[in-house]
């Protein structure tokens, strides 16, 4: 069957506001300069925990891995704890998600973020029960980019990987696409904004209002 899969954080939800609040917790928890900003540091935020604390870090004068490491789990404890208080889904999403449902398409989510944060905000996003399956960053050995990530997603959801079609908003989610040799979408309201289309995707998605067709277009009957 037919099956369309989503990244999450900058794909179905702008969770960058949240993120950044984890972000600077996990800084000021270690003893640091609450130094990120949600507007101008959006494209670190999807970037991942990590990535945030070393923007911090080195806006403090600190390049330490060792403060990487430290820092994470009190970005991660934060993050749970206030995990959907600005996160809100893209306009069209449920609409879109109902439309595909409708059209006979799987769904299913693959992102890098860990899984038990992954389900816990899709269910207060009130989606989580539109997906067949959902795999996080910890669900495999492997995350994106490596295209095994992206294709174990397609087969738990009960899909056929040479007819699937990944959504995303970033570099990673156009490398697992084109690692596993399937089309990518990449959405023009994220992050990096109509940006993105300097990669070369199959397609660009500039509203949820526009998947369903987009969709059946790449993957015809």
């Amino acid at each position: 069957m037919r099956t369309v899969v989503f990244d999450l954080d900058g794909t179905l939800a702008d969770t960058s506001a949240d993120l950044i609040a984890a972000g600077n917790a996990g800084l000021a928890g270690m003893g640091y300069p609450a130094a990120l900003d949600p507007v101008a540091d959006m494209a670190t935020a999807f970037a991942g925990g990590r990535a945030m604390l070393r923007l911090g870090l080195a806006r403090a004068g600190v390049e330490d891995e060792g403060e990487v490491d430290r820092g994470f789990p009190l970005l991660i404890e934060a993050y749970g704890a206030a995990i959907d208080v600005h996160t809100r889904l893209y306009p069209g999403v449920e609409a879109a998600l109902d439309a595909l449902a409708e059209a006979g398409f799987i769904l299913a989510v693959c992102t890098n973020k860990p899984e038990g944060l992954a389900a816990t905000l899709l269910e207060r996003l009130g989606i989580a029960g539109r997906f067949a399956a959902m795999l996080g960053a910890d669900t495999l050995p492997v995350r994106k980019p490596d295209p095994e990530h992206l294709l174990e997603t397609v087969r738990r959801a009960g899909g056929d990987p040479a007819r699937s079609i990944l959504i995303g908003d970033t570099v990673t989610d156009y490398k697992a696409a084109r690692n596993a040799g399937r089309p990518i979408v990449l959405v023009g309201f994220g992050p990096h904004g109509a940006g993105v289309a300097e990669m070369g995707p199959d397609a660009m998605l500039d509203h949820y209002d526009d998947l369903p067709a987009l969709a059946a277009r790449l993957l015809p009957h």
